[in-house]
């Protein structure tokens, strides 16, 4: 004869409401309806409760695992931008040392000036002001005006090439510090840009350590009640004739094994399945499926490592998002501002790559999905869809638009 719990699972399969009579050695009949119903409550706020303590540590546990891939960016970052303030450094040594060539050359063409001076009164007489042509003209006969003539000129020439050498190496260093110039300009603003994206890190870290403090009450809050649940079931449990007691564990295995297998099979369809590849559609669904669970890692992107984690630059996304429809790209912004065709804007379709202009020209690149709307990895949000018509990303769209896929 199948248990009461058996027949209320049959009653509730197949809504038919049937009476089996039960006779105990322990308690009567009615007592263990009531026993029984009181534990069946129970225990269905204990499974409720277990069910939410198990959705809570999944959560810590990925939050734990954001906040692992976020302090590696952290990490990453500060050791991008140490590397840019050392190559700062090193350019701001480059430039002093320019300078102080410039003003060495400087001072060499004024004592040269001076030198000239210096030459020419040699050559006057009784310290008078005769000019070069005087003193040619004061030669006493042919022989000395020719050994005349051959000095001044030598004279001249020297002082002629030196003069234009020292012009030539000034110009030289000078167009030697504006290149320093302007690469320093360049790492300075790629520092910027480093440390507003550790900004923002930072913040996304602060905002999921509260998160976590705020799971770990309520999963110390929920353990408690499961507890004292847990306590009531047994002293109920222990009040149910044992051969009941057997039926209902029996149905409890059965349930498990079932849970078991649908959370296998749950399991086995959700796997994510491999991406085709060879078309515009591949490479943008390759793209969405790290929409929201993405981080902005300054050179992310290009292993493994950072792909499993989520761990994008805007150029290294679009490069693997084309990887995986088959399209061999560069994943740099300067790489892929010169790959495929450019073509106008009021040509763009979907598949097609945009440029914008952020701490520098094509700073950043994204994949252009229509309407209006490009996919990329932004680094305040890491992999998600923004509007390139207005707002920032509108201001920021240099209308630069290239083909890679026909």
């Amino acid at each position: 004869m199948s248990g009461k719990k058996a027949v209320v699972s049959l009653m509730l399969s197949i809504v038919i409401v049937c009476v089996f009579p039960f006779k105990s050695n322990v308690v009567n009949a009615e007592t263990e309806e009531a026993l029984k119903g009181e534990r069946s409550a129970l225990q269905s706020e204990l499974n409720e409760k277990r069910k939410n303590l198990e959705k809570i540590q999944t959560e810590l546990v990925e939050l734990e695992e954001e906040i692992d891939i976020v302090n590696e960016v952290i990490e990453a970052n500060e050791a991008e931008i140490t590397k840019t303030e050392d190559v700062i450094e090193e350019s701001e040594a480059e430039i002093r040392d320019l300078e102080e060539k410039i003003e060495h050359l400087q001072d060499n063409i004024e004592r040269r000036h001076e030198l000239l001076k210096d030459r020419a009164s040699a050559l006057q007489k009784n310290g008078g002001t005769i000019s070069y042509i005087d003193v040619l003209f004061g030669a006493q006969d042919f022989t000395d005006f020719i050994d005349r003539i051959s000095l001044v000129t030598r004279i001249t020439q020297s002082d002629k090439d030196l003069l234009e050498q020292l012009y030539i190496d000034q110009e030289t260093v000078e167009e030697q510090k504006e290149l320093v110039d302007e690469k320093l300009e360049e790492l300075e603003a790629t520092k910027a840009e480093l440390e507003h994206i550790q900004e923002l890190t930072l913040d996304q870290k602060e905002e999921l350590e509260v998160n976590q403090k705020k799971l770990e009450k309520k999963k110390k809050k929920s353990e408690k009640l499961i507890k004292e649940l847990e306590i009531e079931d047994n002293e109920l449990e222990q009040m149910i004739e044992e051969a009941r007691r057997a039926v209902e564990e029996q149905n409890i295995v059965q349930y498990s094994s079932e849970t078991s297998n649908e959370t296998s099979k749950l399991n086995t369809n959700t796997q994510g399945t491999k991406v085709a590849s060879g078309n515009v559609n591949t490479i943008i669904n390759a793209g969405n499926r790290y929409k929201g669970n993405s981080r902005y890692k300054f050179g992310g992107g290009r292993s493994q490592s950072d792909i499993a984690k989520g761990l994008f630059d805007c150029s290294g996304f679009v490069s693997w998002a084309f990887s995986q429809g088959g399209v061999s790209v560069p994943a740099s912004t300067g790489g892929l501002s010169g790959t495929g065709t450019k073509v106008s804007t009021s040509e763009m379709q979907p598949g097609d790559i945009v440029f914008f202009d952020t701490y520098k020209t094509n700073g950043h690149v994204g994949i252009y999905l229509g309407n209006g709307k490009f996919l990329g990895s932004q680094s305040s949000t890491g992999v998600a869809v923004a509007d390139m018509t207005s707002g920032y990303w509108g201001n920021k769209f240099n209308g630069h638009v290239r083909r890679i896929v026909k």
